[in-house]
């Protein structure tokens, strides 16, 4: 079902889509329809590869061991890294 919104715009924002969406060959209307999907398929997307993730997290067997450096080794005023 479709349903009809009421937007208020600034003027001159308005001539300036009206101009667009001409160029473009569409309607206001379709345009901003158009931007609410896209815009409410992003935030499907983040949320469903947050929720991946979070899963991924939970079901890693993955152990990251003992991989900080000693105190000696923090301060003994050697080059931690090769770069």
């Amino acid at each position: 079902m479709t349903r009809n919104i009421t937007l208020a715009i600034d003027d001159a924002l308005l001539d300036k889509v009206r101009v667009l969406a001409a160029m473009k060959r569409t309607t206001v209307n379709e345009a901003v329809r158009g931007f609410l999907t896209q815009w409410v398929q992003q935030e499907t997307s983040k949320d469903e590869a947050r929720e991946a993730l979070l899963k991924l997290i939970d079901d890693s067997d993955g152990d990251m061991g003992d991989w900080r450096p000693s105190r000696a080794e923090t301060y003994s005023g050697d080059p931690r890294f090769d770069r």
